[in-house]
């Protein structure tokens, strides 16, 4: 049955197609489409990882992320009241359900199981986060290492005279199998820990609830704040390279507007000191500039490596710091020392020695494994997704090179089982001496499915589907995506709706400032910030971190308090009210806004 009033989503078989794009469903796989039963259920638009039509690659990028998040919670793992997540795909935007054990005895049943799985990881955390980041290295020069064959006319000699006995095209097949699953592998890696850090959190995140009943959200995060994660490590390396131009004398060649080729073409006419300056930038960017300027789920969003233009627009303000003796460090100390008087204040309410005992250990156990929960992404999302994203486009030469594609590009508008079939055609017309066939299939699907692409970023997606629940229980999704029964409340009203020139979200940051709105949609933009204005987007990821040290405050559409907008605005310490669903809908640039991070209130002024 439809649902009516202010509150309802449409339902997944209320959603009608795009015009123009008869077909879409050809570009992602069968178990990732709405089936009739899914009416029955509650999905909400994972905007914050999937921002954009997926092109058809990209359904692996929610596919593989999923299969290792479900395995480590349902079954690795065996959390006591959550499952997995379900996705799918309509229209090109990824819409997820979570799974949540409400059995009581099926809860204690599995809480054994978790107590002695999760209780090994949490008592030998050091040791096995240090193996964990050895595993994420090696993955990384092993995928990196992975060599495409070029497929001649005639095998390489050597071949015949190392008595190998295999051709290269069985090569073909063989490393991109091997790419996919480092792909898996990375997921998994990527899983192993977060949920066991969010887990740890969450749990002194109750006690604190219970002990506390008014305590809001923010103070609990503020708990765990002032922590070196290693996300803000691009950033540091931006300033260290600006403090080196201002050094060695290369200043004067950053300014606003300068490509970074024009740049890099006069460091090599200034002699020893432009020298110098490129051997600084090259440690940078091996690996700190491998870093999307997404999230790590889309293949457009190249790295830092890939396009030097986001970092190096940050050099020139970051020069004049220096220049004028300014500071550029987030105020950490300072942070630290609020936390310590936040968590005195709160431990001395408690009436027990134990209770303060329980308090300390798992506080403790939250400043431990947090770090996790920001450092994976650089290992995980950044580093190894650039190589891969990278590898595939070698692939994606080789068709290229073989009249398959008409560019490496084109690649991702293939499924990955699609390039393994076009794969296996190349390589046997390159064993019969024939033309391949590709050429003729999959181009004209490629040119369609680019259409199709182009008509899906005029749809507007909605923020959620199908009967609002009752309540939202999970702390994960509250949290992190920031979905809560007021939330959705307020994400079901029609923007500009009935709350006039007010918005609500999540408290995230505290501190209350008035400035100049600057909505900014991608990172892509973020060269248009200027310094003291408020910050209005969809989300952040760590790419926008430079950003960060120019504005007043933040304002997202989505995330919750342990999202990546709301962690990085405490560690810089300014207002941010993240959550709001239609901040970026309501608000234009030029606007005057006061943020309450206290509150978790926007005004349009």
């Amino acid at each position: 049955m439809s649902q009516t009033g202010r509150n309802a989503f449409p339902l997944p078989s209320e959603v009608a197609a795009v015009p123009g794009t008869e077909g879409w469903e050809d570009m992602y796989p069968y178990f990732s489409r709405f089936r009739p039963e899914d009416d029955k259920r509650f999905w909400f638009y994972n905007s914050m990882h999937f921002p954009e039509p997926l092109a058809a690659f990209g359904a692996t990028t929610a596919e593989v992320p999923y299969t290792a998040l479900g395995a480590f919670t349902t079954r690795v793992f065996v959390f006591p009241t959550v499952l997995g997540i379900e996705h799918r795909i309509v229209n090109g935007r990824v819409y997820i359900t979570s799974h949540a054990v409400t059995d009581p005895e099926e809860i204690g049943r599995r809480l054994v199981e978790f107590q002695e799985r999760a209780g090994f990881y949490y008592q030998n955390w050091t040791r096995l986060y240090g193996e964990w980041k050895e595993r994420m290295e090696a993955l990384i020069a092993e995928v990196s290492a992975i060599k495409v064959p070029e497929l001649p006319e005639f095998d390489n000699i050597e071949m015949v005279l190392s008595g190998r006995g295999v051709a290269q095209n069985h090569y073909v097949r063989e490393a991109y199998h091997r790419t996919i699953a480092c792909l898996s592998t990375m997921w998994h890696h990527h899983f192993e820990f977060l949920m066991l850090g969010y887990g740890a959190y969450l749990v002194f995140f109750q006690f604190c609830k219970k002990a506390f009943p008014e305590i809001p959200d923010q103070m609990v995060a503020r708990m765990v704040s002032g922590i070196d994660v290693l996300m803000f490590r691009p950033d540091d390396e931006l300033k260290r390279l600006a403090r080196c131009a201002v050094e060695l004398g290369v200043d004067g060649q950053f300014a606003e507007g300068v490509s970074p080729a024009d740049i890099l073409a006069a460091m090599e006419t200034l002699g020893e000191p432009g020298r110098r300056w490129i051997e600084e930038l090259d440690r940078s960017r091996e690996p700190w500039f491998n870093i999307s300027v997404g999230d790590g789920f889309y293949h457009h969003h190249r790295s830092w490596n890939d396009d030097l233009s986001v970092p190096f627009a940050a050099l020139p303000r970051y020069i004049r710091m220096v220049r004028k003796g300014e500071s550029m460090d987030r105020p950490t100390n300072a942070l630290r020392q609020e936390r310590a008087r936040i968590i005195e204040e709160y431990r001395a309410l408690l009436p027990t020695d134990a209770d303060r005992g329980a308090f300390d250990q798992m506080l403790g156990l939250c400043h431990t494994v947090f770090p996790y929960v920001e450092d994976h992404k650089f290992y995980c999302e950044h580093w190894f997704i650039s190589v891969f994203f990278n590898k595939l486009r070698e692939f994606g030469a080789l068709l290229t090179r073989n009249g398959v594609l008409k560019s490496e590009e084109d690649i991702f508008q293939l499924r990955h089982q699609e390039i393994d079939e076009a794969l296996c055609d190349l390589m046997l017309a390159w064993a019969a001496g024939a033309p391949c066939a590709g050429g003729q299939h999959w181009q004209p699907i490629v040119a369609r499915r680019k259409e199709i692409l182009e008509r899906f970023k005029d749809w507007n997606a909605p923020p959620a589907l199908g009967p609002l629940p009752d309540s939202v229980e999970d702390p994960a999704v509250q949290m992190l995506w920031g979905i809560t029964s007021e939330s959705l409340e307020n994400w079901s009203r029609p923007p500009g709706g009935t709350d006039g020139n007010e918005l609500k979200g999540f408290a995230a940051s505290p501190g209350v400032v008035e400035g100049v709105a600057r909505v900014l949609k991608t990172a892509a933009e973020i060269g248009e910030i200027r310094d003291g204005e408020i910050l209005v987007c969809p989300v952040t990821n760590p790419s926008w971190g430079p950003v960060f040290g120019r504005i007043k405050a933040a304002v997202s559409d989505i995330g919750g308090t342990m999202s990546h907008a709301a962690i990085v605005a405490r560690e810089y310490g300014m207002p941010a009210v993240v959550g709001t669903g239609q901040a970026t809908k309501r608000i234009v640039t030029g606007q005057r806004l006061r943020v309450d991070g206290n509150t978790g209130i926007v005004t349009i002024l």
